[in-house]
């Protein structure tokens, strides 16, 4: 099973080869994703790589404060994404 690592504090001129390469001397890199904004098309600073279970220790072992890019990575394993509950506040709705 594949296990997925948050890679943080890029360069926004890191590319996902870059990351590719810098992941691939811990093990077999699966899947590299940058983040971007979706109206500049620019890096937002950090990504995620995928690698199975033991790969992907290794790799936050190795690669956590080391430097790429001129910066000093963060890596550590991805939590599940919380969807953001964008409703009204209370008492909102009822203004008019």
């Amino acid at each position: 099973m594949s296990k997925k690592l948050f890679v943080g504090n890029l360069s926004f001129q890191t590319t996902e080869n870059d990351i590719t390469d810098a992941f691939s001397q811990c093990g077999v890199v699966e899947v590299v994703s940058i983040i971007t904004d979706r109206d500049t098309g620019r890096s937002k600073g950090f990504g995620f790589v995928s690698m199975n279970d033991e790969d992907a220790e290794k790799a936050i072992e190795a690669m956590n404060g080391k430097e790429v890019g001129g910066r000093a990575l963060t890596v550590n394993e991805a939590r599940p994404m919380v969807k953001k509950d964008f409703t009204s506040r209370a008492g909102r709705n009822n203004r008019w």
